[in-house]
């Protein structure tokens, strides 16, 4: 029975990468893993996607494509670890009534029984929905029972890192790993909502917008910038292995190992040599976690300073990079020295206090994260804005 509950599964993913491409891209790169002696139904980590073969084997297609976009809100939404100290269980009720009512409206799939939907929760956030759930809970004689009652109707058990459970099945997570997936799920919505374009739900694109645009947190906008770079391409020199049983072959996952990056610092205005020192420290970090990486660096205000390409072989030598030049301010001479030199990155970061004497640059040419310091209600108006803040 394992094979047909796959090949219903990747099917089901087939139709979300058609129908609902952020859907699909995102179920795509959660791993099938069979859970059936500790999960009643469904469950992910935001790693993987749990599953109980009887619970799947008595779904539909259409209703295996609204379970794959229930689990993927939770790991969008962050819902592992954010209940603080509300009842556990009251807020998973509270956060599968939020997230079912935007499936719902995406008209994405078919709603399986008893999975919690309710239209007076339409457009509140799910501590909202706790709120009222927990004022029509309270007075009863036994809140237990209640939530005991309302939990079997819950579609998915959810995996926290301090979850006592005694079947040693049940997967458990660090603070670490937590962090590592956490991490991991908002880059890769950031490439999915890429992919989806203006197909995408509302609710998904305003938190993406947040991220690639908020002031805060800097270092982990620009870490997940790069770690966006890395697309899985889909090949059928590399099938999957989990269809290799099913009279269906997908195609598997090839992941681009290699980051390349170009970065151009504004010499002309408000940035320190102790400010570049930071943020190119940072990138350095980031990227040397990669098999394999290069990075084209210079300066630049009316002209182009000091080019430098750096990977592995020498990239200590980052670190004691010289920042020269001064004077006025031109952002296209990067677009234009890029182009003259075949330097076509896969992302183009810019540190700069936001001040240009004319244009921003040639936003057909490649991605560009504008990294500004010092003009925090600047945004640039094309590519990723993101603010650098002082120390």
């Amino acid at each position: 029975m394992d094979d047909k509950v796959i090949e219903k599964l990747v099917i089901a993913k087939m139709g979300l990468m058609i129908r609902a491409p952020f859907f699909g891209n995102m179920a795509s790169r959660m791993p099938l893993v069979n859970a059936d002696t500790w999960c009643d139904t469904a469950a992910t980590n935001g790693k993987y996607f749990y599953y109980n073969r009887d619970f799947i084997n008595s779904l539909t297609i259409k209703q295996c494509e609204f379970v794959y976009c229930h689990e993927v809100l939770h790991c969008a939404f962050d819902h592992f670890e954010r209940t603080g100290s509300r009842n556990k269980r009251l807020a998973n009720i509270a956060q599968d009534y939020a997230i079912n009512i935007i499936i719902s409206d995406e008209k994405i799939g078919e709603h399986p029984p008893k999975m919690l939907l309710d239209e007076r929760f339409r457009g509140m956030p799910w501590e909202e929905i706790y709120d009222i759930l927990w004022d029509e809970f309270k007075d009863l004689p036994s809140l237990e029972d209640v939530l005991e009652k309302l939990e079997e109707m819950l579609l998915d058990h959810h995996l926290k890192e301090d979850d006592v459970n005694d079947n040693p099945d049940t997967p458990t997570l660090t603070k670490e790993n937590l962090q590592q997936i956490k991490d991991a799920i908002k880059s890769a919505m950031i490439q999915a909502a890429s992919v989806a374009g203006n197909n995408l739900p509302d609710a998904i694109s305003r938190l993406v917008n947040a991220w690639t645009s908020s002031k805060i947190d800097w270092k982990d906008l620009v870490r997940l910038n790069i770690q966006s770079i890395v697309k899985s391409n889909y090949s059928f020199a590399r099938p999957n292995r989990k269809s290799m049983g099913t009279s269906i072959i997908l195609p598997g996952l090839e992941p681009e190992m290699t980051i390349d990056v170009a970065i151009a610092v504004d010499t002309s205005g408000s940035i320190s040599n102790e400010d570049c020192s930071i943020f190119l420290g940072e990138i350095l970090g980031i990227i040397e976690q990669f098999q394999d990486f290069k990075i084209d660096l210079w300066c630049f205000n009316t002209d182009i300073h000091n080019h430098k390409t750096f990977s592995q072989e020498n990239s200590d030598e980052l670190r004691e990079y010289d920042i020269t030049g001064n004077g006025g301010t031109d952002f296209m001479v990067n677009y234009e020295f890029m182009k003259e030199n075949n330097v076509t990155p896969k992302r183009f970061f810019m540190f700069t206090d936001g001040e240009p004497n004319g244009l921003w640059g040639d936003e057909d040419y490649c991605d560009t994260v504008f990294v500004i310091k010092g003009n925090p209600m600047v945004m640039a108006p094309f590519g990723t804005t993101i603010h650098y803040e002082d120390l």
